[in-house]
């Protein structure tokens, strides 16, 4: 699913970029530019990237 219209950049890719070592909206913003046009993404993108790091947490509590 496209979350940012304005630079082409879906789910799948904010994923990915979170999978890679973004750890912020403003990684997301430097690395994909996701909210810096008209920041209708933002809060899809802010939703995607705090799913992924509570799941990161979570498989890092359960491997400690």
């Amino acid at each position: 699913m496209y979350v940012c219209i304005c630079h082409g950049v879906t789910d799948k890719k904010i994923a990915e970029t979170i999978d890679n070592g973004a750890r912020s909206m403003r990684d997301l913003s430097q690395t994909l530019s996701v909210g810096k046009q008209c920041g209708k993404c933002c809060n899809c993108a802010k939703t995607i990237l705090n799913e992924k790091l509570i799941a990161i947490v979570d498989i890092t509590d359960q491997v400690a």
